[in-house]
């Protein structure tokens, strides 16, 4: 594998250099990395950091696996730079939030193969959850690799790319939710009495304990919720005032407008 140009990153941001930080320390070697970026300096920084090369578009497009990370509105002007030179050797898998399959179908070659994902900032800390959907072209093995690429980053699941937007208003935006919904608490615990650093760390620590049941108990959400609301206690007043004030209809709500501005955004690029 050694000297072979098998992972190109293109747009190396936040999201990008979290992705070859972690493909990187998943296995992978620098000589086998390239990276297509703007910014002389920020080329220099990336090569320095991890030993890869900043390389023009045109050479990045013979990799194996393309990987497409830059923000949506910077799409238009990659993908025409790099259409004449993709072909369908190689993967091309798209980060770039809501850019359907399609968008790549009608500007790349036919053939090309393209899995779309949905991923979320805890990539930035190896717990992220990344949502694949295969293209027009993608098979089986477009999505195994695809996968295998993610997977040292945080947990992968497969979904219609139909459903895409509902992800992104879960897991896409979901980070924020629950950032949201944690500084509210951090407010009501100085309320309270408490200080801002010791509310944080009670709610950091009690978030992150939850999670981790959620994720291995096995339980659903209503079991574990029951088991810490004991009859005539303090978690079923609080639950009492939450469902008073419609924070379940609300979280709903939200969503379900997070759902509809994705599928806007993706119109905009079909």
């Amino acid at each position: 594998m050694g000297g072979v140009t098998r992972l190109a990153v293109l747009g190396a941001g936040k999201l990008g250099e979290a992705l070859l930080s972690g493909l990187l320390r998943a296995g992978r070697t620098p000589d086998e990395v390239v990276v297509v970026v703007r910014r002389p300096e920020r080329a220099k920084q990336l090569e320095e950091r991890y030993g890869v090369r900043a390389v023009p578009v045109a050479e990045a497009a013979a990799a194996e696996v393309l990987l497409i990370t830059v923000k949506p509105q910077d799409i238009d002007t990659l993908v025409t730079e790099l259409a004449p030179h993709v072909t369908p050797e190689s993967l091309v898998v798209s980060l770039a939030a809501g850019i359907p399959t399609a968008y790549f179908a009608k500007r790349l070659a036919a053939g090309v193969p393209v899995v779309r994902v949905m991923t979320n900032t805890p990539v930035l800390v190896d717990e992220a959850m990344s949502a694949i959907s295969a293209g027009s072209y993608a098979q089986e093995r477009h999505l195994a690799l695809t996968e295998a690429l993610l997977e040292p980053v945080g947990k992968v699941v497969r979904v219609p790319e139909s459903q895409q937007d509902a992800v992104t208003a879960l897991s896409g935006s979901g980070p924020a939710y629950f950032y949201y919904l944690v500084e509210a608490m951090i407010d009501a615990g100085i309320l309270l009495g408490i200080p801002r650093t010791v509310a944080a760390d009670l709610l950091v620590q009690t978030a992150l304990g939850a999670a981790v049941m959620l994720r291995d108990a096995g339980e659903h959400p209503v079991k574990l919720r029951e088991a810490v609301t004991s009859p005539g206690g303090t978690t079923i007043n609080a639950i009492r005032e939450l469902e008073n004030h419609r924070v379940r209809a609300a979280l709903l709500d939200a969503i379900e407008a997070a759902r509809d501005r994705s599928a806007e955004l993706g119109r905009l690029h079909e």
